[in-house]
């Protein structure tokens, strides 16, 4: 990371009160940039200068609408948006997959992502250009047991990022995800005791990957996704 690198740039990042989200957040301000942060709660976030949360839900298109219209009366544009928000959960067979369920992991992984993009897009074409990242999953990439609904919401996330990018990159609109394996965190460590997460993702080091494709040095990357496995 490079001190001020995205001074006088505007990054959204969705889900910034989780344990990425955070992370996310705190390596973009280290890089000197202004924050719009969106949760459902404040959580640990704060107001400053440089830096707005605003409570949104992000599976209400409207609320998606409003908080990007009250970041750019605030900040005037946005460079970047970080989907960070997003959630698993292990579940039935595919066939005894119940329908709050189905729904639940598509909103919360691919819903959240059209809401934000369909508020986002816009105003990075009149400015002339954007980033986005997107967060997908490397076991996305296969069918897995258990995880039928986890697995189509997530691989919705991948293809939806190789269609915009597709859409977008004429625009000078960069459109990635990263794909991370088990990320490091206390609800994760929880579930897994026994587990040895230092093979997992540390949540700074996966942030790392998402500032590197929001920043100029990702400017010939479109449509990748990404795995970031740490050794796991």
């Amino acid at each position: 990371m490079t001190p001020g690198q995205f001074a006088e740039r505007t990054v959204l990042v969705t889900g910034a009160a989780g344990n990425l989200g955070r992370s996310v957040a705190s390596a973009f301000a280290q890089a000197g940039a202004n924050l719009v942060l969106l949760d459902v709660k404040r959580g640990p976030l704060e107001d400053s200068a440089k830096q707005l949360f605003i409570a949104t839900d992000l599976f209400d298109s409207r609320s998606a609408q409003a908080a990007v219209e009250q970041a750019v009366q605030r900040f005037k544009r946005i460079d970047a948006l970080c989907n960070i928000a997003g959630g698993f959960r292990m579940g039935a067979a595919v066939h005894e997959t119940s329908d709050k369920d189905w729904n639940f992991l598509f909103d919360v992984n691919a819903r959240t992502v059209l809401n934000m993009v369909r508020a986002v897009v816009p105003v990075m074409l009149n400015a002339g250009g954007g980033k986005i990242v997107n967060v997908g999953a490397f076991a996305a990439q296969k069918g897995a047991a258990q995880m039928g609904a986890y697995v189509a919401a997530k691989s919705a996330v991948i293809r939806l990022t190789e269609t915009m990018a597709a859409e977008l990159r004429e625009k000078n609109i960069n459109v990635n995800c990263v794909l991370p394996t088990i990320i490091d965190t206390p609800e994760n460590r929880a579930a897994m005791p026994k587990a040895d997460a230092t093979r997992w993702v540390a949540p700074a080091a996966l942030a790392d990957v998402i500032l590197f494709l929001a920043s100029d040095a990702a400017r010939a990357i479109h449509g990748a996704a990404l795995p970031v496995t740490g050794l796991s």
